[in-house]
């Protein structure tokens, strides 16, 4: 009696659709690339305008994700639908028949339907170790709240963002001053080992299933203006930890007046810009320069200035002024006549 003939998925080379927009999905992709697996479709959201102060077309040039131009690189097929849930953007992953997606910062939240679409299902890189900091923004809300520890999160992607049964973690340690920038370059490259890793097991028939605990889930919501903005009247320890977070880009930043003890009302500075990011700090000592209101300007000095918060006194070592390239603050001391008992953030 013959049998009908099976088809073992752990002999095969996989088709994959790989979907992400930020520079943290890069490394993946990469890998991703020179691997056994097939890479049928990199999936980007639309180019998008480079914002405003663009060198060409001031503010009217498109820029591209960085997924599309590692994706042109690799000469991987690219779509750049507005949606891949929806419309033509479904139609073109429906029609590549993938066999798994695997998805790193994307931005978009993918319907049930496009996710029943792969036979192996579709899994997700987080930067952190589930349940804690799910969202968009993991990496600087981490550092925000003072975590010592975070990681990456390779995991079953489900309906509830970032809910989805466990793969694999990676943890690793956050520097004492360790910054955004960094903690970002060192995740991304674990996430594209986790991601290699994870395939390798899923084509194997080897993934597992690992529940998330739930009730301990804390999430990381988009960065917003409010966020970006330095409030004087908090702790310094605090502040250095919302400027690391945000540094380099996209800046945590201030406001710069001609404003001094006695000098009447604050007058718009034309030579500092009104506008001013504050790229590394560190809580000073206690008891250095404190004493005054929160926001003034105390002293400088080679290291930088400092200024008053709402608890201890913040030393400012690298800023960037409104247009221009980042600079020591003691530079910028020097360069912008920034003036003791000047008051930040009117």
């Amino acid at each position: 009696m013959s049998r009908e003939p099976t088809f073992d998925f752990r002999l095969s080379t996989l088709r994959i659709a790989f979907m992400g927009t930020a520079a943290f999905a890069v490394p993946a992709l990469r890998a991703l690339a020179v691997g056994p697996e097939r890479l049928v479709g990199v999936f980007t959201p639309p180019d998008r305008p480079a914002g405003r102060g663009s060198p060409a077309g001031r503010g009217r040039a498109l820029r591209a994700p960085a997924v599309k131009l590692a994706a042109q690189e690799l000469g991987l097929p690219v779509y750049q639908p507005d949606r891949v849930s929806r419309g033509e953007g479904f139609e073109q992953f429906r029609r590549l028949q993938p066999d798994l997606v695997v998805v790193a910062a994307f931005g978009e939240i993918i319907a049930e339907e496009a996710l029943a679409v792969p036979r192996l299902g579709a899994i997700n890189i987080h930067a952190s170790l589930l349940p804690r900091w799910r969202g968009a923004a993991p990496i600087q809300r981490a550092i925000m709240a003072g975590e010592r520890v975070t990681g990456v999160s390779v995991q079953w992607m489900a309906r509830q963002m970032d809910a989805g049964d466990l793969i694999l973690q990676r943890q690793v340690e956050i520097g004492e001053d360790e910054d955004f920038g960094s903690l970002h370059d060192r995740l991304a490259a674990i996430a594209a080992s986790g991601a290699v890793e994870a395939v390798e097991l899923i084509r194997r028939g080897e993934a597992p299933r690992l529940p998330q605990d739930h009730p301990q889930a804390t999430y990381a919501p988009p960065i917003t203006a409010e966020d970006l903005t330095i409030d004087w009247s908090r702790p310094a320890d605090e502040l250095a930890r919302l400027i690391r977070a945000l540094s380099p880009q996209p800046g945590a930043r201030t406001t710069r007046s001609d404003f001094s003890t006695g000098s009447g009302p604050p007058r718009a500075n034309r030579m500092g810009g009104d506008m001013l990011k504050v790229i590394s700090a560190r809580a000073a000592k206690k008891g250095v320069g404190e004493g005054g209101i929160p926001g003034q300007v105390m002293e400088s000095g080679s290291d930088g200035f400092l200024v008053v918060t709402g608890d201890g006194c913040l030393l400012v070592l690298r800023v960037q002024p409104a247009g221009r390239k980042v600079m020591s603050a003691a530079d910028y001391v020097k360069g912008y006549r920034l003036r003791r008992e000047e008051r930040l953030g009117l």
